[in-house]
């Protein structure tokens, strides 16, 4: 065993097995072993294995020696654990992201979305050493966050052409890389008999410089009964392929594989490298508030909410 109790850990958002190829491969959003219907399991959520949802006073972690991400010191994590919190899902998404997009040193990247997710991946590229962060979203409430963490804002509600907008951002119509950290839940984009995803999918590939990339860890389902159209509801995507094809750009899909990046983010916390709790504005609150919390979360609210439900997180932070 490498877990005691009484240690402080990450619990990363995909379940792994540790065992097979994919896992083996440290692509462990794919595991092959946790799943009967497809590659790669999480908890409670859609055809991700049936495996029971976190949001608990406590939780089942299956093959825990192998998953969960012990902190060095419990007193250091406990000063930190906010943003420390941000390890199982929002952070390394968001830096799956942008690392999968291409950003590196000087990089010009837009990300379309200025959720909790975007936010991350808008942290993240900096880190990786971006230029310029332009993050679009159509809620003012969350591009004002943006703006005041410090990152370029375009209000997709107020203009059509995206490559004129970041222009004037820039001086030129592009971008070095770009990331949907919006996923099928898209709304900002399209027309009624177009997947909202599809036109986000679309616009990434016009403005993105030839060559470029686009990393895609927007959430994606193989089925969506609840689509306003049938295409979507299939989970068909009219994206012109032909014109990424064109420019060379190359794409990155999927679930972050978080055992990748925990580590390392974790020490960029630590090191006060990366404020994320700020960043993201993250708003802790008890499980008897949550149902509170997803209310104003879908209202568009710049937070992002943290379930503390044995009052630890709290209590360290105050």
């Amino acid at each position: 065993m490498f877990i005691d109790k009484g240690d402080i850990v990450s619990v990363p958002f995909n379940i792994a097995c540790g065992r097979c190829r994919a896992c083996r491969e440290r692509n462990t959003g794919v595991c092959l072993n946790v799943n009967d219907k497809q590659p790669g399991g999480a908890y409670g959520y859609v055809d991700m294995g049936g495996w029971v949802g976190g949001q608990a006073q406590y939780v089942l972690v299956p093959y825990a020696d192998f998953n969960l991400l012990k902190f060095p010191d419990k007193d250091q994590a406990m000063e930190k654990i906010t943003d420390l919190t941000m390890l199982s899902d929002i952070l390394p998404t968001g830096f799956h992201g942008a690392k999968s997009a291409g950003v590196g040193v000087g990089s010009i990247v837009y990300i379309a979305g200025a959720g909790p997710v975007g936010m991350a991946a808008a942290a993240s590229s900096y880190i990786l050493g971006a230029a310029v962060v332009i993050v679009g979203d159509k809620i003012p409430e969350r591009l004002a966050h943006a703006r005041k963490m410090g990152y370029e804002t375009i209000n997709i509600g107020e203009h059509d052409n995206l490559a004129e907008q970041i222009e004037q951002i820039t001086g030129v119509p592009e971008v070095d890389a770009a990331v949907d950290a919006v996923g099928f839940e898209a709304s900002g984009h399209g027309h009624p008999d177009e997947a909202a995803p599809a036109a986000v999918l679309n616009a990434l590939m016009d403005i993105t410089f030839v060559a470029g990339g686009v990393g895609i860890p927007g959430l994606y389902v193989v089925a969506d009964p609840g689509a306003p159209n049938e295409d979507s509801k299939h989970g068909v995507l009219k994206i012109r392929f032909g014109k990424g094809w064109s420019k060379s750009l190359h794409f990155h899909t999927g679930q972050a594989p978080v055992l990748q990046y925990n580590r390392q983010l974790m020490q960029a916390i630590l090191h006060d490298r990366l404020p994320i709790a700020k960043i993201v504005n993250a708003t802790v609150i008890s499980l008897d508030e949550a149902p509170a919390g997803y209310k104003e979360f879908d209202g568009g609210a710049a937070k992002k909410f943290v379930l503390d439900p044995n009052g630890m997180v709290g209590k360290a932070a105050a």
